[in-house]
């Protein structure tokens, strides 16, 4: 949100660049910067609002304008705490439900060789010995998620790139935190649990990193060219959003 005010008179009394400042009960955290003109706010993803204003701003007209964006204000953090992340925390008991590529499969405990993890018969299948511990546990279904997922992913990384004319970069599977996915040059990296999420939207994130080798940033250029490769971004961003609160990340319970 910004004003639509450019000047501002000069002040005795002027905000002052990481003040807080109190507006009806909200704390505001100051930004000033020398090359704006205009007063501008955001939310931050952790709720922070911070107030960003030119050289000699008045209190009083950041005030003006924060109340003037209450209802907005309102607004961004009511969809903040509606979009908060609800990823459960897993047991890893036998029998637990787990996904990949958007169908749900059943852990299942088995007492054989073989690698820690594997999908078979449609059961996702740990040995007793992974299974009794549950960090090795989360470790080896992450790792299986890893493996599983790269192998997936390399047949659906050439079609994306082709559409939006770019050299197909080397793809990485890993724990990226809480992203699905990065992009540095000559390379993305997705996140293992992407791969709990349905094809399509496997394919958005791997779309939205691949179009960063043409477009930093997420500008109007960005959003066009991926708009260009997937036309229906948009709806696949606006179901990213609501079926990746859910999507098991790696918290697993003590027992």
């Amino acid at each position: 949100m910004s004003d639509a005010n450019p000047s501002s008179p000069a002040d005795s009394s002027c905000l002052t660049d990481g003040q807080t400042l109190w507006v009806d009960g909200r704390a505001l955290e100051v930004r000033i910067s020398a090359r704006r003109s205009r007063l501008g706010l955001t939310v931050e993803r952790d709720g922070a609002l911070i107030l960003r204003v030119p050289p000699t701003c008045p209190p009083e007209r950041a005030e003006a304008f924060v109340r003037s964006g209450s209802r907005w204000i309102d607004d961004k953090l009511r969809l903040r705490e509606e979009r908060q992340p609800l990823h459960p925390t897993r047991k890893l008991s036998d029998g637990e439900i787990h996904r990949y590529l958007g169908r749900d499969y059943r852990l299942l405990y088995v007492d054989e060789p073989g690698a820690p993890v594997r999908l078979v018969a449609g059961r996702l299948r740990m040995d007793q010995a992974t299974a009794a511990d549950p960090v090795r546990g989360r470790r080896a279904l992450a790792d299986w998620y890893t493996r599983s997922g790269l192998r997936w992913t390399r047949g659906r990384l050439q079609p994306w790139a082709a559409r939006m004319d770019v050299d197909e970069p080397r793809i990485e599977v890993r724990d990226v935190g809480r992203r699905w996915g990065t992009h540095r040059p000559g390379r993305i990296a997705l996140h293992w649990a992407t791969f709990q999420l349905p094809f399509h939207l496997i394919d958005y994130v791997i779309a939205h990193e691949l179009a960063h080798v043409r477009v930093s940033g997420h500008g109007p250029d960005y959003w066009r060219l991926l708009r260009r490769a997937m036309p229906e971004c948009a709806r696949w961003k606006t179901e990213l959003d609501e079926m990746g609160r859910r999507v098991w990340m790696g918290d697993v319970a003590e027992r």
